[in-house]
C-alpha cells in the first residue's frame, strides 16, 4: 500500500478508535491464523495468469464474518469493506478488496469442501484454551431460518432458475407455519458460548437431532421428551394421557427451565441484531456456512461481553 495513503487511513481511523470500535475488540480475541492451512489448498490457482486473483484466506474468512455480523448481501459486504474505515481497518487495510463474485465463490468453496466444519473445530478449541471449556453442562434448542418459498408450495428442481430454496421444507409450529430450515445448537451454561450446531431443513423434528457427547450434562425442553441422549440427559417431561406429571416431575420441569434460560440468548443476538433469521441461499450445505459464521460471530460478541466483566 501506498505509504501516504496508508498514514491517511490510520490517520482517519484514529477518530473512530476514540469513539469506540468493537471489531478493534474482536480482532483480538481470537487467533484465525490456523486456518491458513487449511484453506489455501482451496485454491490451485497461484499465478497472476487466467482466473480470479487470489485473496488472502483470513481476509476472506473475515469477510465473511463482517458479512454475518452486519447482516450484508454479498453485493452489499462488497461496497462497505471499501467505504467503511473500521471494517479496513479490521480486515488489515489490504491493497485491494474482493468483489461480491469472490465473495461468493470463497463462501461456496467452503460449502463444497466441508472446510467450514475444520474452522468451527480449531475456534472451539481456542476457546478451550482460554480456560472456557464446558463444566456445568450445556443446553440444546434449535429455531427455525426462514427463506424463500416463492409462489408456490412445490420445492424447486436443480436446474430451476428462482431464487426459492432447493432445499426447504414446511414447517408448522402452534399457528404459525415456516418454510427453510433449523439451526440446532449446543450453547454451553457456565459462559453462554455455542459450542455445537447443526443445520437441517425446517420440517425435521427438534428431537432427531442430538448435539450432547458422553459425560456431558444436556437440558433440553419437553419437544426433545422421549429422544435419547449421548450425554447426561435433562430433558423436561411431558405429560401424557397414561402419565400425568406429578410435583417432583413439575418441580424438575421448572429447575430445568430456568437452567435453559440463556440458551435463549444466542438465538435472539443472531436474529435481532445479526438479523440473520432469514436465509436467500438456496441449500443446506450453504445455509450451514452462514450459520457457522454467524454462531462464530456471536461467540465474538459474547466473548466482548465475558472481557468486560473480567471472566478472560
Amino acid at each position: 500500500m501506498n505509504s501516504f495513503r496508508a498514514w491517511g487511513l490510520r490517520e482517519a481511523y484514529k477518530k473512530v478508535e476514540v469513539l469506540g470500535d468493537k471489531l478493534s475488540v474482536v480482532s483480538k480475541l481470537m487467533d484465525l491464523e490456523f486456518v491458513r492451512p487449511i484453506l489455501d489448498d482451496m485454491y490451485n490457482n497461484k499465478t497472476e495468469k487466467g482466473g480470479r486473483p487470489n485473496f488472502d484466506v483470513i481476509l476472506m474468512l473475515k469477510v465473511l464474518l463482517l458479512q454475518q455480523w452486519y447482516s450484508l448481501s454479498d453485493i452489499e459486504v462488497e461496497k462497505q469493506i471499501s467505504d467503511r474505515i473500521s471494517f479496513m481497518r479490521f480486515l488489515g487495510f489490504p491493497d485491494s478488496n474482493p468483489d461480491s463474485r469472490t465473495v461468493w465463490l470463497f463462501r461456496e468453496r467452503l460449502a463444497r469442501t466441508g472446510k467450514d466444519a475444520i474452522i468451527w473445530e480449531g475456534l472451539q478449541r481456542q476457546l478451550d484454551a482460554k480456560g472456557l471449556q464446558v463444566k456445568k453442562g450445556a443446553i440444546q434448542d434449535a429455531t427455525f431460518i426462514e427463506a424463500d418459498p416463492g409462489k408456490s408450495r412445490k420445492l424447486r428442481g436443480d436446474d430451476a432458475k428462482t431464487r426459492r430454496s432447493r432445499d426447504g421444507t414446511w414447517a408448522k409450529k402452534g399457528d404459525e407455519l415456516h418454510f427453510g430450515y433449523k439451526l440446532h445448537s449446543k450453547v454451553d451454561i457456565d459462559y453462554g458460548l455455542i459450542r455445537s450446531i447443526e443445520t437441517t431443513t425446517a420440517s425435521l423434528h427438534d428431537s432427531q437431532i442430538d448435539l450432547s457427547i458422553k459425560g456431558e450434562a444436556i437440558f433440553r425442553d419437553k419437544g426433545y421428551f422421549g429422544a435419547p441422549a449421548r450425554g447426561i440427559d435433562f430433558t423436561m417431561k411431558r405429560a401424557t394421557a397414561e402419565h400425568p406429571l406429578g410435583e417432583i416431575d413439575k418441580l424438575r420441569n421448572s429447575l430445568i427451565s430456568k437452567l435453559r434460560s440463556p440458551g435463549e440468548r444466542p438465538f435472539a443476538v443472531i436474529k435481532r441484531v445479526f438479523k440473520a433469521a432469514y436465509v436467500m441461499v438456496t441449500t443446506v450445505q450453504r445455509v450451514h456456512v452462514k450459520m457457522m459464521f454467524t454462531s462464530f460471530a456471536f461467540n465474538l460478541y459474547q466473548l466482548c461481553s465475558l472481557k468486560n466483566v473480567g471472566i478472560i
